[in-house]
């Protein structure tokens, strides 16, 4: 009996590890439009470095925040998939479509007023509120295809495709940084815009992976067998109530953890503009590694919905555990890695040594960010794939605007931690969020074994 169960967890490992990679180089070359973004931009000068930070600083609470709702989709196709239902995907799909279209349009309409009321509030050198303002402008013409892929990309995702989601954005971000390198710097006969060329490039980027991702779901196998994209039904807004009782707080939670990030950001404009590029680097290149445990939460809201649907409730919480040991297995590498190299890291992004040096300060921070988030994520993902999304939202909230940003801004304008105070109180939310997650996920899944146990 101990082998059958050592040879059933060896098959989890194998099948999680299948889904999860292309998930993991989909999420790092999502990111590296905004790595390439920001070191591109610092190459070109310090200051544009600043506004591109500060623009993105704005952008991508909101963003984060609204595709967090359409994540609500992967979780339904995962449990429709389970449950057998194939039916019903293409009709969730064709509302999901309609929600991040409606949501696109009044995201481009409500930040056409706020913008600049929104930076006028900031200390910003002149230079660096052009930047940030005029980024914020190139990349709202991205935001309608970047909501409409989502879309497509949780529905592919959904159905244990994620290989597909990969091909598309590998692809994509090659062109992303050519178009960097003639915008940013005005090479072959381009406008030489600076920070500001980021932006245009990532939104003309964003129109080409949802051609992509349209052509393949109008004409690859197994898609077409979904007939997605075949026939557009009305507006359901029972449908829509379906995909935010989910997702909505979903949403809000990824919202309510970016945006204390953000607002960190934008109080530390209170500082030098040396502060704020170094704070830029440090925080870039945790959140670039931060896409491993974001990974591995994604392939878990993938394999615990299935497991969910299929009414397997023993193997879904096998899965949990898998992806939480391989999350805190891949965070000691990295923090090692930050350790011994944070001044060569610092190194990619500026020439500037006094930057260098802050940054690799910051960096250390970096090391107690990948612990905690390789705890909270995963966990956050295989909640996700229970449905269970209220309570999280109820933590992040807590976790971040209840203890992180308070202890952090005390720690930064009354001690003489300064800048590096606002870390220590982030670090303190990840923690408080990776326990109290860690005991949801406990109750939840005695309580549904429980329940399985009574039934049968």
């Amino acid at each position: 009996m101990e082998g059958k169960m050592t040879s059933s967890v060896k098959k989890k490992i194998t099948r999680f590890l299948k889904l999860l990679l292309p998930i993991l180089v989909t999420q790092v070359t999502l990111f590296a439009m905004s790595f390439f973004d920001t070191v591109m931009s610092g190459n070109y000068g310090p200051k544009d470095l600043a506004g591109v930070a500060i623009g993105v600083s704005v952008w991508v609470p909101i963003s984060t925040g609204l595709t967090g709702i359409l994540i609500a989709v992967t979780t339904l196709v995962a449990n429709y998939n389970g449950a057998q239902q194939k039916e019903k995907i293409a009709p969730l799909i064709t509302q999901g479509l309609y929600l991040a279209l409606t949501v696109g349009v009044a995201i481009i309409i409500i930040g056409s007023f706020l913008i600049n009321p929104v930076l006028d509030h900031m200390n910003l050198e002149k230079h660096v509120r052009t930047v940030a303002y005029h980024f914020l402008r190139a990349l709202s013409f991205g935001i309608i295809p970047l909501f409409l892929y989502s879309v497509l990309r949780y529905f592919i995702d959904g159905i244990g495709r994620t290989r597909t989601t990969m091909i598309i954005t590998v692809l994509s971000v090659p062109i992303n940084v050519v178009l960097n390198y003639f915008l940013i710097f005005g090479n072959a006969g381009f406008p030489r815009l600076g920070g500001v060329g980021a932006g245009v490039a990532s939104a003309i980027t964003y129109w080409i992976i949802l051609g992509l991702a349209t052509y393949i779901v109008l004409t690859k196998q197994p898609f077409t067998s979904y007939r997605v994209l075949r026939t557009f039904s009305p507006i359901s807004f029972s449908a829509w109530k379906t995909i935010l009782k989910i997702g909505l707080p979903i949403g809000l939670s990824i919202f309510f953890e970016v945006s204390v990030f953000a607002v960190v950001t934008l109080l530390l404009s209170e500082f030098d503009t040396i502060t704020i590029a170094a704070h830029t680097i440090a925080m870039n290149f945790a959140s670039m590694l931060y896409m491993v445990p974001l990974s591995i939460s994604m392939a878990l809201t993938i394999a615990v919905g299935y497991e969910v649907g299929a009414k397997n409730f023993h193997s879904a919480k096998q899965y949990s555990i898998i992806g939480i040991l391989m999350a805190l297995l891949v965070a000691s590498v990295f923090g090692l890695i930050i350790y011994l190299f944070r001044y060569d890291v610092a190194g990619i992004y500026t020439n500037d040594h006094t930057v260098q040096m802050m940054a690799g300060g910051f960096l250390i921070f970096a090391i107690f960010f990948q612990l905690f988030d390789a705890i909270a994520a995963p966990i956050q993902g295989a909640l996700r794939g229970y449905k269970d999304v209220n309570i999280t939202l109820l933590m992040m909230i807590l976790a971040y605007w209840v203890v992180a940003l308070p202890i952090g801004y005390f720690l930064a304008t009354n001690t003489d931690w300064g800048a590096k105070g606002y870390w220590i109180g982030l670090i303190s939310g990840l923690c408080f969020s990776a326990v109290t997650l860690f005991i949801r996920l406990n109750l939840l899944q005695k309580k549904k074994e429980e329940t399985a146990a009574v039934a049968s």
